[in-house]
């Protein structure tokens, strides 16, 4: 389970995949059943959806899979303390990044524990590494409530929120597909969004990133030689 050599920077043509580690169903595979299968695994695609972010679900994945694209940027939010938040307070530090939603009801929370078991895993090593999760629903997601939910995954974990505009800009930056859908009955929506966990570099480089449903060691394992 070799992770893949970080992509040149600098350079127009398609880089080398950003995925961090190979998934063992993936062995053998060509390169496009891989993105074919990454691209079912990280995407829900409903019919009905009002897309929020600039990017498709296919654009989005595209550049996060193979670099097309500078990944990350800046941004100004409010944390789960109601701190205000800039991409400069975490300076110095890796950054882990998730964009999801509280009321999300499976990959969200699990992706979310993945990360703080790997923190643990890092033991005294991951004082070096800050995870930041970013809410795609901020209506809802406002820092009171992110108060209560945050602390649940970890307390090293930082919830982000800001205004919906914030939010998109954040969101375009790191690539990331969200839209909202109603349900059926129209008195209730849910987020369909990419779900990847972002690994930026102390200096703010995009390093690659982490499918839905990684676990907690293939997660620490893969950070490790950035601690170096």
């Amino acid at each position: 389970m070799a992770p893949l050599v970080p992509a040149k920077a600098g350079t127009q043509r398609p880089h080398a995949p950003r995925l961090l580690f190979w998934i063992p169903a993936f062995a053998g595979m060509s390169g496009v059943w891989v993105f074919a299968v990454a691209l079912l695994l990280a995407l829900n695609l409903p019919i009905h959806a009002q897309q929020l972010s600039a990017r498709s679900a296919a654009e989005a994945m595209d550049i996060v899979m193979w670099n097309r694209e500078p990944v990350g940027g800046p941004f100004a939010l409010t944390d789960h303390t109601g701190r205000a938040r800039t991409e400069a307070d975490f300076k110095g530090k890796l950054l882990l990044v998730y964009f999801g939603f509280t009321w999300c009801p499976d990959i969200c929370p699990t992706d979310l524990q993945n990360i703080g078991l790997a923190l643990d895993r890092l033991g005294s090593s991951a004082e070096a590494v800050q995870p930041l999760f970013v809410t795609l629903d901020p209506a809802r997601d406002t820092a009171e409530h992110l108060k209560d939910y945050v602390p649940m995954f970890h307390p090293r974990l930082i919830g982000l929120t800001g205004d919906d505009a914030a939010i998109k800009r954040v969101a375009d930056a790191y690539k990331v597909y969200y839209a909202k859908v109603p349900n059926p009955r129209g008195d209730d929506y849910t987020i369909d969004h990419s779900a990847f966990i972002y690994l930026m570099s102390a200096d703010g480089r995009y390093l690659g990133f982490f499918p839905p449903g990684t676990d907690a060691d293939r997660i620490a394992a893969s950070i490790k030689p950035y601690l170096k």
